[in-house]
C-alpha cells in the first residue's frame, strides 16, 4: 500500500504541526503549506526524522486568492492527487481592535473566512473529480454561537462550519469524507497570554483526536476534547435573555 499523500494548509500552526508529527509516524508523504519558509523547513526536518516518507514545503501566503486556481492545479499535480487535506489556516484576532479598526477586521475576515472558504471549495472540486479522499478543516466551538468576547473570530468559524456541512452533503455520493474539527480552548503560542483552566487542552491532544478520527474515515463534526460537544449544545440551547446576561 502506497504512503498516504497529505497536504496541510497553515502547517506552522501548533495543531497542524502536531498532526503532521503523528502522520509522519505512519510513513505518510507530507506537503506543508505556509508563509514562513524557515519555520516550514524546521518542521520538515523533524518530520523526516519521525518517519515521513517524503516532506515538501510550499511557501505561500494563504490570504492571497487571486491565482488560487492555477496554483492549486500545480499543487495537485505534484503527487498526481492527494489523499487527505487539512485546512488549518487562521489567526485569533483582537476583538476590541476589530470593533474600532475596520481595516484590521477586514484582514482578519479575509484570512479566517474568505480565503479559507475559497481554498476549501478549490480542494472540494478536485476531490470530487478524483472520487476519493478526505477533506478536513479546523473550526472552533466559537462558531457555534457568537459571544461578545470573540464574535468576529466566531463568525468566520461559523461560515466555515456551514460550508463544510454543505460540502459533506455534496461529496458523500462521490466517496469523499468531509470532517470539521471543533476544538475548545487550546494551549498554543496563539493563546499564550490567556489564563488557562481545566477546560484547556494541548495541541497534541487535539491532534490525536484529528488523526484518530481521520483514520476511521468519518465525516461530520468532531469536538475536541469530546466534553466540548455537550458544553456546546448547552450554549446553543440557552435562551436569548439568559445568554445576554451570562458573559463568558
Amino acid at each position: 500500500m502506497s504512503a498516504q499523500r497529505i497536504a496541510i494548509f497553515g502547517a506552522t500552526s501548533a495543531i497542524a504541526e502536531a498532526c503532521a508529527r503523528q502522520w509522519a509516524g505512519t510513513g505518510a508523504r507530507l506537503m506543508l503549506v505556509g508563509r514562513d519558509a524557515s519555520r516550514l523547513e524546521r518542521i520538515a526536518a523533524d518530520l523526516r526524522i519521525r518517519g515521513a516518507t517524503e516532506v515538501r514545503c510550499v511557501v505561500r501566503d494563504l490570504s492571497h486568492v487571486n491565482d488560487l486556481q492555477p496554483w492549486m492545479d500545480a499543487l495537485w499535480s505534484e503527487w498526481n492527487g492527494l489523499d487527505l487535506c487539512l485546512v488549518a489556516q487562521g489567526t485569533l484576532p483582537d476583538t476590541k481592535r476589530c470593533e474600532s479598526d475596520i481595516d484590521y477586521a477586514k484582514s482578519v475576515l479575509e484570512l479566517n473566512a474568505d480565503a479559507c472558504l475559497l481554498l476549501l471549495l478549490a480542494l472540494a472540486a478536485r476531490f470530487e473529480a478524483q472520487a476519493s479522499g478526505q477533506l478536513l478543516a479546523l473550526g472552533s466551538v466559537a462558531g457555534d454561537r457568537g459571544r461578545a468576547g470573540n464574535y468576529v473570530y466566531g463568525a468566520a468559524k461559523a461560515a466555515l462550519a456551514t460550508l463544510m456541512s454543505g460540502l459533506e452533503q455534496r461529496l458523500a455520493p462521490r466517496g469523499v469524507q468531509v470532517l470539521t474539527i471543533k476544538p475548545g480552548w487550546v494551549d498554543t503560542p496563539m493563546t499564550a497570554a490567556f489564563r488557562k483552566g481545566p477546560l484547556w487542552a494541548s495541541a497534541e491532544k487535539v491532534a490525536r483526536d484529528i488523526v484518530r478520527t481521520s483514520l476511521r474515515g468519518r465525516s461530520g463534526v468532531v469536538y475536541s476534547p469530546a466534553f466540548w460537544r455537550p458544553i456546546a449544545w448547552v450554549v446553543r440551547m440557552l435562551p436569548g435573555w439568559l445568554f445576554r446576561r451570562w458573559r463568558f
